[in-house]
């Protein structure tokens, strides 16, 4: 089956799937104030978390609907960005369509990097990345989630008038600041709505450190007191 030919080869090549994923995302944080403007630079930085993102779906789930979902989810926001770029889309409605899709695409990842990550199986190194990696995505969905937040709302963020919204990396800076649980920055929050978003991320942040830690702690079996007593075995 052709699907599952390319599931494979992209498994192969991300063998050590979360380590490359873990890099793969920093690269692209690092890189978003710099591809975040113009159509053009636009389609760089989604072909980057389109390429990156499916590779990490096709290595961790099982069968090739997660990877044909994850394709399809991360092919649409590129296709409506090169429809900007030719002037055949207006460039609003398709900012929040790509969006949607992308927070969408996100979450689908998110999803199957958790179920291989917190497997009963041993942990291992490219787990803890794996970890790392799905910790970051989630900053990077909720970011997309803001963002969808200010199409609906302008001015949610503090942004009032004749003001042009927020750019998408104010909502990055925002996000982990939020999910790390050292608050929004200097980003001004209108209404209860955002806000209690903000709450949920900020839950959702502590609720994935405690449970890592919880799955780390049951990989290693409570000691027999009664071998405690007994001593070393000659």
């Amino acid at each position: 089956m052709p699907i599952g030919r390319v599931q494979s080869t992209f498994g192969r090549l991300f063998r050590q799937r979360c380590f490359y994923l873990f890099l793969a995302v920093v690269g692209l944080l690092a890189a978003s104030p710099y591809l975040n403007d113009t159509p053009g630079e636009m389609i760089v930085l989604q072909t980057a978390q389109f390429i990156v993102i499916a590779a990490a779906v096709a290595a961790v789930g099982r069968g090739s609907l997660p990877f044909v979902i994850a394709v399809l989810l991360g092919l649409t926001p590129l296709g409506l960005q090169i429809l900007v770029l030719l002037g055949l889309e207006e460039p609003r409605y398709a900012q929040t369509l790509t969006g949607a899709f992308f927070l969408a695409f996100y979450l689908v990842a998110i999803i199957y990097l958790l179920r291989y990550v917190f497997t009963k199986d041993v942990m291992t190194d490219d787990k803890l990345f794996g970890a790392a990696a799905c910790y970051m995505m989630l900053g990077i969905a909720w970011a997309f989630g803001y963002a969808l937040v200010q199409h609906v709302d302008p001015r949610a963020f503090g942004v009032g008038g004749e003001e042009a919204g927020r750019p998408f990396h104010d909502f990055l800076y925002m996000s982990f600041g939020v999910l790390t649980s050292n608050g929004p920055g200097d980003v001004p929050l209108v209404g209860d709505e955002v806000k209690t978003l903000v709450i949920l991320e900020q839950v959702t942040g502590t609720l994935f450190v405690a449970i890592l830690i919880a799955r780390l702690a049951g990989v290693y079996p409570p000691r027999d007191r009664n071998e405690d007593r007994a001593g070393p075995t000659p």
